[in-house]
């Protein structure tokens, strides 16, 4: 039987413009019509409830603790990606999309992944790829960067470099409170790898507003012993908190190192540049594309694809004083 994807294929259009022509949803040029209607006829086409529409939706809900530029990072990585594949993108932002995701598309994208994510059950037997990994990814689609691995190579870096007493500056409290997966699997990382190196090792939950950057620098200054190395994974506090510990008298990093997850532009960013694990967003959103386009015109894969942690040393990290 020929789907909507071999008649895009034989009018040299995409699966979109072929709903479209068919559905009359959006205006298309006479030519264009014609070429569908020609393809259609040549294969027999028959379209019917529930044949493809051309469209991924991308459930994105906007949450407290998310920092936008990373969202808008990922949902653009995913437009991107799917306008190359010839699909459109429906952006689902509310909660509700969380409780009826089965909207009129082909696949869902689902980001800010928990745990124990109350999505789950609706997604388990239909076409979605999960950009984060849940603690119990049997039968989904999941890509993400291995966080768990990547809280390992920040503390292995700094064990290396010499330090032996180490924190963790962590996203917001309610980020952890959602279960949100990528924020534990870091601690988990951070705690096992400090543990197996024998050093002293705490984890700071932080607010992500610029404002509170002198607070936590004091916070984790008041520690006894301090650390003589900080891991930050609270992308808009990184270039405050460096600002803060100089302006408590701690230069970065004669006094104390800093190591970041978080994309290259934010740690190129700060001053001076950070050591860091880059959290690849657009990879992961182009990834996730093609799982999912690759389900529609295939047999379903189920399975999970992490993607190993790039560890890239900058100015911020030295051996202690």
């Amino acid at each position: 039987m020929a789907r909507i994807t071999d008649v895009a294929r034989r009018a040299g259009v995409s699966p979109s413009t072929v709903s479209y022509a068919l559905s009359g949803k959006r205006p298309i040029s006479a030519e264009t019509r014609r070429r569908v209607e020609a393809a259609v006829r040549e294969l027999g086409y028959r379209p019917h409830a529930g044949s493809p529409t051309g469209v991924l939706g991308l459930l994105l809900p906007l949450r407290g603790g998310t920092w936008e530029p990373a969202t808008a990072g990922c949902a653009m990585s995913v437009v991107t990606a799917a306008r190359a594949h010839g699909h459109d993108v429906l952006l689902m932002t509310g909660e509700e999309g969380e409780r009826s995701p089965h909207r009129a598309v082909d696949a869902l994208i689902v980001t800010e992944v928990g745990l124990r994510d109350p999505r789950l059950p609706s997604l388990r037997g239909r076409s979605a790829v999960l950009i984060g990994v849940p603690a119990e990814p049997e039968g989904l689609t999941c890509v993400d960067l291995d966080f768990r691995a990547a809280g390992e190579r920040c503390v292995a870096r700094l064990a290396e470099l010499g330090h032996r007493v180490v924190a963790l500056v962590g996203g917001p409290p309610q980020v952890y409170a959602r279960h949100t997966a990528s924020a534990h699997r870091v601690v988990r990382g951070f705690t096992a790898a400090a543990r197996r190196a024998g050093l002293v090792a705490s984890v700071h939950p932080s607010a992500a507003a610029p404002d509170t950057a002198r607070d936590t620098a004091e916070r984790l200054l008041r520690l006894r012993p301090a650390p003589t190395a900080v891991v930050v994974h609270n992308d808009p506090l990184l270039a405050p908190l460096l600002d803060a510990f100089e302006g408590l008298g701690r230069r970065v990093p004669g006094d104390l190192s800093v190591v970041a997850v978080c994309p290259d532009d934010v740690a190129l960013a700060a001053r001076p540049p950070v050591t860091s694990v880059t959290v690849p967003s657009a990879v992961l959103g182009t990834r996730a594309v093609e799982l999912a386009v690759r389900a529609l015109t295939g047999p379903a894969a189920p399975g999970v694809h992490l993607l190993p942690p790039r560890l890239t040393d900058r100015a911020s990290t030295a051996p202690p004083a």
